[in-house]
């Protein structure tokens, strides 16, 4: 039975205690390969070029240039590079930013070693993993933001909605999409039914709004 492939890992991080610690779990793993461990970011791009890790644990204040703008850079050039931040901050700032340049993961230098591993395995695999108290605030965070209306439209509605938008008239949407005058109306009562709107301004405007075409 073949062997099956060990992840690559690598890590940045500049303190040498902590450090040694996620060398020792990694190395210890039955499932995952130290490639790389550096203390600071300076030729990150040639290191990351030459290691092409499956997996990198980042540290946000680090030598160099900082965990933030490293897994941007990262992800800017080696897109399929899956990033996990690890840091003793769960600065909302940091988290958002961290996420914004492209981090899978977000976890506080108190997580215990098996739950490391899980955060390794689990941004492996394209998913994501969070420290509770971080995921909380991404929670919070999401449920703070205003959210688009959701609406159910129907394929054909959608053709027609999109035609309105784009300003033709009710006739002109009638011989584009091949069927009757009657038909359209029924469509577009339906839609601004759907809608709660009550004129063609503002079946626009919620289309644009929410993006529904």
């Amino acid at each position: 039975m073949p062997e099956t492939k060990k992840m690559k890992i690598a890590v940045f991080e500049d303190n040498q205690k902590f450090r040694e610690s996620l060398e020792f779990i990694i190395v210890t793993s039955n499932d995952m390969e130290l490639c790389g461990s550096f203390e600071d970011t300076t030729r990150l791009q040639q290191k990351i070029e030459a290691l092409q890790p499956d997996v990198v644990l980042m540290d946000i204040n680090i030598p160099g240039k900082n965990g933030i703008d490293a897994v941007k850079e990262i992800k800017e050039n080696f897109p399929n590079i899956h990033v996990c931040m690890q840091t003793v901050f769960d600065d909302a700032d940091k988290i958002f930013a961290s996420l914004c340049n492209g981090a899978s993961g977000y976890i506080l230098k108190n997580t215990p070693p098996e739950k490391i591993l899980q955060a390794i395995r689990e941004v492996a695999e394209g998913g994501s993993f969070f420290t509770p108290s971080v995921a909380k605030k991404v929670l919070h965070n999401f449920q703070q933001q205003p959210q688009g209306e959701y609406v159910q439209l129907t394929e054909k509605e959608k053709e027609v909605l999109k035609l309105l938008v784009d300003g033709l008239s009710y006739k002109m949407i009638a011989d584009k999409v091949n069927v009757s005058f009657h038909t359209i109306h029924t469509h577009l009562r339906n839609i601004y039914q759907k809608l709660h709107v009550n004129s063609k301004g503002e079946a626009i405007n919620k289309a644009m709004k929410n993006k529904l075409v």
